[in-house]
C-alpha cells in the first residue's frame, strides 16, 4: 500500500552548494519524523518529492559521495 506523506510543514532548504541563481538544484525538509522528502526547486512549491525513511537518508547521501550509484 502506498501512502502520500503530508508535507505542507516541510521546512525546505536548498543545498549549500546552490548559487540562488535557480539553476539545478534540490530542497530537502528534515523536520518531519521518519521521513526526508527531496525535491527539484524548479517544481517548487508543491512540487512532487521522493520521500525516504530517515533511516535511508544517509545511506543513499554516503552511496551518491563514493559514486556507487
Amino acid at each position: 500500500m502506498s501512502t502520500t506523506p503530508d508535507l505542507s510543514t516541510a521546512a525546505w532548504r536548498t543545498s549549500s552548494y546552490s548559487n540562488g541563481d535557480g539553476g539545478e538544484c534540490v530542497e530537502i525538509a528534515g523536520n518531519l519524523p521518519g521521513i526526508v522528502p527531496v525535491r527539484d526547486s524548479k517544481a517548487a512549491p508543491g512540487g512532487p518529492a521522493l520521500t525516504f525513511a530517515t533511516g535511508c537518508w544517509a545511506p543513499f547521501m554516503a552511496a551518491l559521495r563514493d559514486g556507487s550509484l
